[in-house]
C-alpha cells in the first residue's frame, strides 16, 4: 500500500471515529498531496514525493507554532502542535545526530570533500543517502561544521 493510500484509509478511519483534529490534519495533507499530484502530471506520485510534501507541511506547522507563540495565541499553538504530530507520524523514523554524523563522514570520504566549496555536493549526497530520515537544516549544520 502506498503512502497516499495509507493516508486516505486513515482519513476514513478518523471520520468513522469522529476524531476531528486528526481528520482535519489528514484532509490538509490529502489536499497538499493532491496539489503535488496535479503538478507532477502525467506522471503518478511516488512515496518520495509524498514524504517531501509531508515534510513541507511539517515545516509550515513548525513556523506557525513559532509565530503563534510570539503572538501569545496558545489556543492556535495547541491546534498546530496536534496537526504537526499527525503529519509527523507519516514520516520515516528520523536519524539521531550520531547516526547522521557517521553518514556525513562517509559521504565526505567518498566525495573527497575538503572545503566549503564542496558543501553542496556533500549535502546533496547525504540527502540522497538518508532518504527523508534526516532534517535538512541539521544536515546543513553538521556538514558546515565538518568542512568549516
Amino acid at each position: 500500500m502506498t503512502m497516499k493510500e495509507t493516508i486516505l484509509n486513515d482519513m476514513k478511519s478518523a471520520m468513522k471515529a469522529q476524531d476531528a483534529v486528526r481528520l482535519s490534519a489528514l484532509r490538509f495533507l490529502q489536499a497538499a498531496i493532491k496539489n503535488k499530484e496535479i503538478e507532477l502530471r502525467p506522471n503518478s506520485i511516488a512515496d518520495q514525493d509524498v514524504i517531501a510534501v509531508i515534510k513541507k507541511i511539517c515545516n509550515q506547522h513548525k513556523d506557525s507554532i513559532e509565530q503563534y507563540s510570539k503572538a501569545g495565541r496558545q489556543d492556535l499553538v495547541d491546534q498546530e502542535k496536534a496537526q504537526l504530530s499527525v503529519a509527523e507520524s507519516y514520516l520515516p523514523k528520523q536519524m539521531s545526530r550520531e547516526e547522521l554524523e557517521k553518514v556525513i563522514a562517509s559521504v565526505i570520504a567518498e566525495t573527497k570533500a575538503s572545503s566549503m566549496k564542496d558543501m553542496g555536493a556533500v549535502i546533496k549526497a547525504t540527502m540522497a543517502k538518508t532518504a527523508g530520515a534526516a532534517d535538512g537544516k541539521l544536515i546543513s549544520e553538521l556538514v558546515k561544521s565538518k568542512l568549516g
